[in-house]
């Protein structure tokens, strides 16, 4: 039997048991109980022998455990002694140590003395040295050998360190730098042949020598100089030349990039610090040009007309952006390496000539804007040249605007902002001005303030029309400005707003704090688009411009009001549109009226009158002024029809954003403004009715018949408007009222009737009030 399988972890019995009787089921069913009784016998054999293993080591173990014990005890004993041997050799250190401390303390101090002794005789040789490089350094300068005089001079300025406490220290300083003079005087041909001829080798020797002497400064004061007198040579003879000014910047500018690149690489073979070195040659440049670029371009504005001074100055500050441009990305690279301060000061100088033109964008920026619309013409001798005109200038006033925002952004990078919003409002003010007067000449053309009643009654619809053609440019006016508005709001935000701090806010603002959360967030700042010339020439300006962008930034671009006063007057030229159009309207209806004053008949007796007395109201027809008037307002659905068919979104706008005159009385409904043309028709109808009740009560006196008359008049306006589905003012219900009132019931009449109107017809009528 294998018992192996009992010592597995994965013994199982039932499995065991299976696996024992599967071979016997199959050879010998009927041996079963054998085979188990064979099986029981054998594991009970195998159990009595495990035990009988078991006993015998317990036994073995009971009788080493003594002998273990022992050496436990042993060993316990020897780390007691290795721990007293452990305490009395730390005595022994400790004791020794105090013992020596004063023996080391006198070693030290002997070490010392041994050092000063020998750096005092290493001094004393380099003071002596003194005197024989003193001897021999004028036969040292005859041989004109620039590395051996080095050499002794830098000899001799290590011996002249030794000597700083002697008597003659300052007349040996003096001697050692007039040694150097002479040196560098006898090698200055040499060194401006080195730099003119770009020789690397001849170059890297000077260096060494006057890195040596202390004298690299002056290396490289020669080194500029050499650069600089080319340089301002190539710009001298540009001057003189028959090139724009904006061609000689850009030339200029061509040369200094390209001077940049060769030298950066020549000096990088030459010098430790290139950048640096290159960047100096070109502030010095920039700062030695004769005539100077502050100059040139005063002198190119001033011979430039009032009309294209501004563009003359972008044209010349894009030649400078674009070489800004290309030192950005020469340098963007290699930023760590660079001396921040030094690019800081080459982006000072570069963009230094337009500081003053910068801080008068404003004016320039109005000048020439209004300079510009005042060439766009409105007044015509045609009023339907003035409207066609009218019509043209929306699309020239916002292309204005429009390029106002990219002159702001592209002389100022958002800066001017504040200047930038004084000459849009400018430029909306002159042109609402303009455009107001127009209006003014377009009324006078069409005699719309001429109400001398006129007896022929002619229909003229030209001047209604036109005026709707005028409303209806005022409404593209009015969306074009709010289209104009949300843009610049964004322009601004978009360009100026990298100067707005995360933490500004107008409460704390000092003028001169972090003007960019990215400064926070990077070290290493990018001079050149940290250039911000308003910050330190107009705090107040800029606490202005920071301000707006913080209102635009916390109520969003969509809630401003950078342009609210010229919305202001847009909306007053659509008002002033409105009354154009209502005016051409109503004048014929007007005329009519002020006839009825000065119409004879109401005071004397007519014809017929006398037999026409006792005769019905049926009988008498109206006058032709209030059938002239009453078939004027008939048609005028007709001609508003085009307020209700036209599909234009720009009059839509417009007659939403305007109010007519004789709006409806208190109590009646007003009309959806969905239906302009009902709204236009009840407006036409009540100044009808108002003017009407006025000129009755300017009549002087009423005879019966006229009374009657007069009357039937009424009641035929009346008509009018219930045709066309109007409701008859109350004031001149009430006049028909005390018209059609017999004498004797006049007073009754009266009585739930203003009183002035009644004292005024019952004057009229003779009747006693």
């Amino acid at each position: 039997m294998d018992f192996s399988r009992f010592l597995s972890d994965e013994f199982e019995v039932k499995g065991w048991v299976n696996a024992a009787f599967r071979a016997v089921q199959q050879e010998a069913p009927g041996k079963v109980d054998a085979h188990a009784a064979t099986l029981v016998m054998k594991l009970q054999l195998f159990i009595q022998e495990v035990n009988n293993a078991v006993e015998e080591t317990s036994h073995q173990a009971l009788q080493n455990m003594p002998r273990v014990l022992r050496e436990v005890e042993v060993l316990k004993q020897e780390a007691t002694f290795l721990k007293e041997q452990m305490i009395l050799v730390k005595e022994d250190i400790k004791k020794f140590e105090e013992d020596t401390a004063q023996s080391m303390q006198v070693l030290v101090e002997i070490d010392r003395v041994k050092s000063r002794m020998q750096l005092a005789a290493e001094s004393l040789q380099e003071a002596d040295k003194w005197s024989t490089l003193s001897a021999d350094i004028e036969e040292t300068l005859k041989t004109q050998d620039v590395s051996l005089i080095s050499a002794k001079l830098t000899s001799m300025q290590s011996s002249l360190a030794m000597l700083v406490d002697t008597p003659d220290y300052s007349e040996k300083c003096v001697h050692l730098e007039a040694l150097k003079n002479r040196l560098e005087a006898m090698a200055s041909p040499q060194i401006v042949a080195a730099f003119n001829s770009q020789s690397v080798d001849q170059a890297k020797m000077f260096v060494k020598v006057f890195t040596e002497i202390d004298r690299m400064p002056q290396l490289l004061a020669y080194y500029y100089k050499c650069h600089k007198v080319q340089l301002v040579a190539v710009w001298q003879e540009l001057c003189q030349s028959d090139l724009s000014v904006t061609r000689q910047l850009t030339e200029l500018y061509d040369t200094l990039l390209g001077t940049w690149h060769a030298q950066l690489q020549w000096a990088a073979q030459v010098f430790k610090n290139p950048y640096e070195i290159v960047t100096v040659l070109l502030i010095q440049t920039l700062g030695a040009l004769v005539p100077s670029i502050p100059v040139c371009l005063s002198t190119a504005m001033d011979r430039t007309g009032q009309d294209t001074k501004l563009t003359q100055l972008l044209e010349l500050h894009d030649a400078t952006v674009h070489f800004a441009k290309g030192l950005e990305v020469a340098m963007l690279p290699n930023l760590k390496e660079q001396n921040l301060v030094k690019v800081m000061e080459l982006v000072e100088v570069v963009y230094a000539p337009y500081k003053p033109y910068q801080l008068e964008y404003g004016d320039l920026e109005e000048e020439n804007l209004l300079i510009q619309i005042s060439a766009v013409p409105l007044e015509h001798w045609e009023v339907i040249d003035c409207v066609q005109e009218l019509n043209h200038s929306v699309n020239k006033l916002f292309t204005l605007a429009a390029g106002a925002i990219d002159s702001c952004v592209k002389l100022t990078d958002g800066l001017g902002v504040c200047g930038l919003l004084k000459a849009l409002k400018a430029l909306f003010s002159k042109y609402t001005s303009d455009f107001t007067n127009t209006l003014q000449s377009i009324r006078k053309k069409c005699k719309l303030d001429d109400v001398l009643a006129d007896p022929l009654f002619q229909e003229d619809w030209t001047a209604f029309q036109n005026s709707v053609r005028i409303i209806s440019i005022c409404g593209e006016l009015l969306h074009q400005c709010g289209d104009f508005e949300q843009q610049l709001a964004n322009r601004i935000l978009s360009t100026a707003g990298k100067y707005l701090s995360d933490s500004y806010s107008p409460c704390s603002f000092s003028g001169f704090q972090d003007t960019s959360s990215a400064e926070k967030k990077s070290s290493i700042k990018n001079p050149w688009q940290e250039y911000n010339y308003l910050l330190k020439e107009n705090p107040s300006e800029y606490a202005s411009l920071m301000e707006t962008l913080f209102t635009l930034k916390e109520k969003g671009t969509s809630q401003h009001s950078l342009l609210s006063s010229s919305r202001a007057a847009l909306a007053r030229l659509n008002q002033l549109s409105h009354q154009l159009a209502f005016d051409s309207v109503f004048l014929r209806i007007r005329q009519q009226l002020l006839l009825l004053p000065r119409m004879e008949g109401w005071s004397s007796g007519g014809i017929g009158e006398t037999l026409t007395d006792d005769l019905p109201n049926f009988s008498l027809t109206p006058l032709e002024y209030i059938s002239n008037i009453g078939q004027y307002i008939m048609s005028l659905p007709l001609h508003l029809e085009p307020f209700v068919t036209q599909e234009d979104s720009a009059l839509e706008l417009a007659l939403h954003a305007g109010k007519l005159p004789y709006p409806p009385e208190q109590g009646e409904e007003l009309p959806e403004l969905d239906n302009v043309a009902d709204y236009w028709l009840g407006s036409i109808a009540r100044a009808t009715m108002q003017t009407y009740c006025e000129v009755i009560l300017q009549i002087p006196q009423l005879t019966p018949h006229s009374t009657k008359q007069l009357a039937t008049d009424i009641d035929y306006l009346i008509n009018v408007m219930d045709a066309l589905g109007l409701q008859p003012s109350r004031t001149l219900q009430n006049i028909v009222t005390l018209l059609k009132a017999k004498p004797e019931e006049f007073r009754q009449a009266a009585k739930s009737l203003p009183r002035r109107m009644a004292a005024a017809i019952a004057a009229m009528r003779g009747l006693e009030g």
